[in-house]
């Protein structure tokens, strides 16, 4: 009896073992290891797309040539030049040659004062040169404004020359600006091939001033004008600011564009010892 309880026992149990081993088992979801876990993508925002700057020049940019400076001046001296050749090439109608021939500057403005009825304010520019041990001096331009000229001339031009007879005018000269009529005195030079009878000359001002107008040359009263240094044209022909005292006494060398006018100075400008 207890035998076939045990064998029945065995049975059940064997059963109950084989029933489970058929029952399938959840299978068990394996958990992603922290370093194998895929990240989700993030979706970020596009970013706005950069406009590539281009690139500054390093280099400065050249300066374009200025064509239309430089040969101003330059034709400023071939003008004044030419000033003096007809003046002086006028039969016993230009300046004496005991003046021009003492005077220790010579200033010139070539077509000066275009148009109108000449009273009050006007405006030119000129370029003048100074006596020194070895010639004459390298150019100095300047410009002249203002002043009482008293003179008609309808719409044409003038030419204004000014001659400096002493030291005094030419310190004045070389300030780089001074006033005709207060700083330095001024008066009508005489004309005609020679200074007969004008004996005062010398004594009457520091700067004789003359015009010419229609072809007629004669001495002009040039009260109240300014004289001053015309800077941009100094630079534009000598490529730097060169002050008046260190072109006009001689410091420097004058440059070769200014042989031409030079040369027509010194032919009529002979000192009158020479004379």
């Amino acid at each position: 009896m207890k035998t076939t309880l045990l064998l029945l026992a065995i049975a059940a149990l064997s059963i109950t073992v084989f029933a489970q081993d058929q029952i399938p088992q959840p299978t068990q979801q394996q958990q992603p290891s922290a370093t194998q876990e895929a990240k989700p993508a993030q979706t970020q925002p596009p970013k706005p797309e950069q406009t590539q700057q281009p690139k500054l020049e390093q280099t400065q940019t050249q300066k374009p040539e200025q064509k239309g400076d430089q040969p101003k001046a330059v034709e400023r001296l071939q003008a004044a030049g030419t000033v003096l050749n007809e003046i002086q090439s006028a039969p016993d109608n230009g300046i004496p040659e005991e003046i021009l021939g003492s005077a220790e500057c010579v200033a010139v403005v070539p077509s000066m004062l275009k148009g109108g009825f000449i009273v009050g304010a006007r405006y030119g520019r000129g370029v003048a040169s100074c006596r020194t041990p070895k010639g004459w001096s390298a150019p100095a331009f300047f410009v002249v404004q203002g002043g009482s000229f008293g003179l008609q001339i309808g719409g044409q031009a003038i030419d204004l020359v000014m001659l400096i007879m002493n030291q005094d005018g030419m310190r004045n000269l070389l300030s780089s600006k001074f006033q005709l009529g207060a700083d330095a005195s001024v008066a009508a030079g005489p004309v005609g091939r020679h200074a007969e009878g004008e004996t005062d000359w010398k004594l009457r001002a520091q700067v004789l001033t003359y015009s010419r107008a229609r072809g007629v040359f004669a001495g002009l009263t040039l009260n109240g004008a300014v004289i001053k240094q015309d800077k941009d044209s100094t630079r534009d022909f000598y490529d730097r600011m060169v002050p008046f005292k260190t072109s006009l006494t001689g410091e420097i060398p004058a440059p070769e564009k200014a042989y031409p006018f030079l040369s027509t100075l010194a032919k009529w400008a002979k000192t009158a010892a020479a004379k």
